[in-house]
């Protein structure tokens, strides 16, 4: 676990895990949370021989807090700075949610030079926000909702989508997992409050697809038919659309928050597009 810092100042936390020589596997994560929300899938790959460096996104986690920069391009060019400082090449790279976003807007500006895999899991791209050419997005209310609820009260925010939508837990005959509720709410509590707002902003309202169009590497796509925070018509529908190479997987009612819910599935399905 180290840190770099970046042009423009700002400390990025990384975790460094597995055998330095294993293939590069890099993690980005979603929104309000950090690395350690990766952490079964950096464990698992990290015990079959891959280097996994996952980063805790600016203002996330344990990275510094900045007032300015929390958008897309800052946090797809710290990530190509973290990629830069550890000098890594035939990179898997895969994100989740907003991360999801980062990686693709990494692919936009940085191109795929280092890159041989990119995954996206339950991510937000193409587009989340509705409008004139995105009929199917969530209308801007359902943003400014989120900006207001945690103007009002951040933390209650944060508990309130953990233990509802996030892991599905509002479903019916759902057993909700407190340790997860509890490990959501403290990630997203180590984030700077100026931070998660600005994000909602970048990660709603960001249009990736020409980013989309410049992936030319082997794709794997996982959503949850059942992803209530970023459903999944406007999203990995609509990227597989513009990537009909790229390999789709729905898991049947699976929430957003898959990588826990359905983190041996998950693990499983990424060792093996890995190795494929």
């Amino acid at each position: 676990m180290t840190t770099i810092t970046t042009r423009d100042g700002v400390s990025i936390y990384v975790k460094d895990w597995g055998p330095r020589r294993g293939q590069p596997v890099v993690l980005s994560h979603g929104w309000p949370l950090n690395a350690d929300s990766w952490e079964s899938q950096a464990l698992h790959l990290a015990s079959n021989g891959y280097r996994v460096v996952a980063h805790d996104r600016r203002g996330h986690g344990r990275s510094s807090q900045p007032w300015d920069g929390n958008d897309m391009n800052h946090y797809a060019d710290d990530l190509a700075q973290v990629i830069e400082a550890f000098d890594l090449r035939n990179i898997a790279m895969f994100g989740f949610s907003t991360g999801g976003g980062e990686v693709t807007r990494y692919v936009g500006r940085h191109g795929t030079g280092r890159i041989a895999k990119l995954g996206l899991m339950s991510a937000v791209p193409p587009l989340m926000l509705r409008t004139a050419t995105n009929p199917g997005g969530q209308p801007i209310d359902v943003f400014d909702g989120l900006r207001a609820a945690s103007l009002a009260d951040r933390s209650k925010l944060y508990l309130d989508i953990a233990s509802g939508p996030f892991f599905g837990f509002n479903r019916p005959g759902a057993e909700a997992s407190q340790g997860m509720i509890q490990s959501f709410w403290l990630q997203g509590m180590m984030a700077g409050h100026k931070n998660t707002y600005d994000c909602i902003k970048a990660f709603s309202e960001t249009d990736f697809t020409e980013d989309l169009k410049r992936f030319d590497r082997p794709t794997l796509i996982v959503h949850g038919s059942d992803d209530q925070i970023v459903p999944i018509e406007p999203s990995a529908n609509a990227a597989k659309r513009l990537l009909p190479r790229a390999e789709l997987k729905v898991y049947d009612g699976a929430p957003h928050g898959l990588a826990d819910t359905h983190k041996q599935r998950l693990n499983d399905d990424i060792l093996a597009f890995l190795r494929s």
